[in-house]
């Protein structure tokens, strides 16, 4: 649990930033979920309900999410459910409950770059890219290689293409975290696929993607040398061992279903 010593709720996306930036310790709320599973000291928490920042709009383009969208608008959103074979609202509705997605917001879980997050393997699949106050807008596959910065993630942009996608994941139970998730993606030829929760955050697997952007089409070859590019470890959900079986497995019937997709 965290404690709060202060709340405030900024007029502007300037004077936010000013606030966040005061003190070491003062931080931005999203939706407080993942926040309550540790146990910090805020001096002052910044709530940005006032900012208008829960929205999906579509462009001719891109898909605009803004920070404050809640998983529970992107499992509804039409538009989303249309795009990419729906991956996105595939991949946060079985998340939990229906009440629990009603407070998670988009922003909070990209910033935060959790490895257990279902949201972020579909993103990276996909051409996704972030904007944030002081960095600007940059590729989602830069943002997470980055050190951390303290700063404001105000929205996300999804490139509106012809891409087939699917996620894939396995938990202990319906309410756990995922074990290991998949997301695999295929855009005019191009692949990529993505593996998160091993338990370190998700990670493109740029050698197999690109022999099956090359037209290597043995999936069990493809899964193999994916699972070969990410780090497995072991923690309470699961060791090493079985997060690297699981997560060929995930792979190949990721594969498969975005072969299939029309």
């Amino acid at each position: 649990m965290f404690t709060l010593l202060d709340l405030v709720q900024p007029d502007t996306i300037d004077e936010a930033y000013s606030i966040l930036m005061a003190k070491r310790n003062n931080r931005i709320l999203g939706g407080c979920a993942f926040l309550r599973l540790g146990s910090s000291r805020i001096a002052t928490g910044v709530e940005l309900s006032k900012l208008n920042l829960n929205y999906i709009t579509e462009y001719d383009e891109y898909i605009e999410i803004g920070a404050m969208t809640t998983f529970r608008d992107l499992e509804t959103n039409a538009a989303l459910q249309t795009y990419f074979n729906g991956v996105i609202p595939k991949a946060v509705s079985n998340i939990i409950g229906v009440q629990f997605r009603n407070v998670v917001t988009v922003g909070a879980s990209v910033y935060s770059k959790y490895g257990f997050s279902d949201l972020i393997p579909p993103l990276l699949a996909l051409d996704t890219e972030v904007e944030l106050y002081k960095a600007g807008r940059m590729p989602l596959s830069e943002f997470l290689n980055k050190p951390y910065e303290k700063d404001i993630l105000t929205k996300i942009w999804i490139k509106k293409t012809n891409a087939c996608a699917a996620y894939q994941s396995l938990r202990n139970s319906a309410s756990d975290f995922p074990l290991l998730n998949v997301a695999v993606s295929s855009c005019n030829q191009q692949w990529r696929i993505v593996a998160g929760a091993t338990p370190a955050r998700a990670v493109i697997a740029a050698k197999a993607s690109a022999e099956l952007t090359a037209g290597q089409l043995d999936v069990e070859k493809i899964a193999d040398l994916a699972v070969g590019e990410h780090a497995f470890c072991t923690n309470a959900r699961g060791t090493a061992a079985y997060r690297k079986a699981v997560c060929n497995a995930l792979l190949t019937r990721a594969i498969r279903e975005v072969l299939q997709c029309k």
